[in-house]
């Protein structure tokens, strides 16, 4: 997909959105700084494709982890209406037009599973489709990971790598996520231009695997 450049409003927003996140961010080992930039970079690709308002989208992409909840918080639910009512914070200390925060508020906060928010707006499944597709690829291989080896997870199952005559298990075995959630996340893509593209990067992920199968000895 294509770069998009930004009008001068856009990229002023866009530095400030940037300084603003830099300023928050305590990365986890999947969502640091570099995670955002590249959902911004998707996010700002399909905004452009799917001719939605840029104005929304931008701040949404920049903000959408604003605020971090561990997985096995009580709050890991509102973790993604928290960082909307954070990016609402943020962007009325800009004087960013008020007209926008309904539709920049419920991208945010509708962008996550665990929220489990019914999406209205193209916008707000623009942001959804961006975050996803950073699972997907070179770069969700990668991520995957290095997830697992922060957490001294097994890559895979000696016996049955590939999930053939087991139950996929995640928490034991790198491998397993892709079985569990990565080769499904295509499925679940909102918008025409992220559903081609979460394609083709499956099926980068599918050769991996494929590769990863004859090293192996599969």
């Amino acid at each position: 997909m294509p770069d998009v450049a930004l009008n001068p409003d856009l990229e002023i927003l866009n530095s400030k959105c940037r300084t603003f996140i830099t300023s928050l961010i305590h990365a986890d080992v999947a969502h640091d700084i570099t995670h955002i930039e590249r959902v911004v970079r998707v996010a700002v690709q399909l905004c452009n494709a799917e001719q939605a308002n840029m104005h929304v989208v931008l701040p949404a992409a920049w903000m959408h982890d604003c605020v971090a909840v561990a997985k096995n918080h009580p709050d890991r639910a509102r973790a993604s209406t928290m960082a909307a009512d954070k990016a609402i914070e943020f962007l009325k200390s800009i004087n960013y037009d008020e007209s926008l925060f309904d539709d920049i508020h419920h991208a945010i906060a509708a962008h996550s599973f665990s929220a489990n928010i019914a999406i209205k707006t193209v916008e707000a499944q623009i942001v959804q489709d961006a975050d996803r597709m950073d699972a997907l690829g070179a770069i969700g291989v990668s991520r995957c990971m290095k997830v697992g080896g922060s957490i001294n997870r097994l890559l895979y199952n000696p016996n049955d790598p590939f999930c053939i005559e087991r139950e996929a298990d995640d928490k034991k075995y790198t491998l397993d996520h892709f079985f569990i959630k990565l080769l499904h996340i295509a499925k679940s893509m909102n918008t025409p231009s992220a559903k081609a593209e979460a394609q083709r990067r499956t099926q980068y992920m599918h050769a991996f695997l494929e590769q990863l199968k004859s090293e192996i000895g599969q």
